[in-house]
């Protein structure tokens, strides 16, 4: 009797360290919500397909959208593009801050073991001009590509498989 129970009972336990180290070290397939990132993600029911052998910013360039710790918040994570790699000066632009014209004029070196971040969509996105360097140690993963579950079994024309909006999400920093 409790051979027969144990056994189902063991199937079930390794398939769910199975599905937890797959998530935790290898793949994540996640909702995102927002504006920051719009045209490349949709402010809702967009689902990103994340590699996470770029944890912590291994292999991660400028241009690449990630998925992230978020730093102010630790139980909520971002998605956003690396537009400064360590070592690069960055051109601060905290324009939702009333400081006059000196706030064009404000440069930041990004330190080793950190990048910067924004978001696509400038106007509506919370990044590393509000909450500085990103510690590459945040990053959960690279944004690989993304399903459009709005738009079931048809694809408009931008090179999608038809198949649930689905669609690659390029680097546009890097010539192909």
């Amino acid at each position: 009797m409790l051979r027969t129970i144990a056994t189902p009972t063991t199937v079930v336990l390794r398939a769910l360290c199975m599905l937890h180290i797959t998530h935790t070290y290898l793949y994540e397939f996640t909702e995102t919500k927002g504006e920051s990132m719009l045209p490349t993600l949709s402010s809702s029911n967009d689902y990103v397909h994340v590699l996470k052998k770029y944890r912590n910013g291994t292999g991660c360039q400028m241009g690449d959208c990630i998925v992230a710790v978020k730093p102010t918040d630790p139980s909520h994570r971002v998605c956003k593009r690396i537009t400064g790699m360590p070592g690069d000066i960055i051109l601060v632009d905290p324009s939702h801050l009333e400081d006059g014209p000196a706030r064009f004029e404000q440069f930041i070196q990004v330190p080793k073991g950190h990048v910067w971040v924004t978001g696509d969509n400038l106007s509506h996105s919370l990044d590393s001009r509000s909450y500085n360097v990103l510690p590459m140690a945040l990053i959960k993963g690279k944004i690989i590509a993304a399903n459009d579950f709005t738009e079931p079994m048809r694809g408009n024309g931008e090179k999608r498989f038809g198949m649930f909006g689905f669609r690659w999400i390029k680097n546009t920093y890097l010539n192909d």
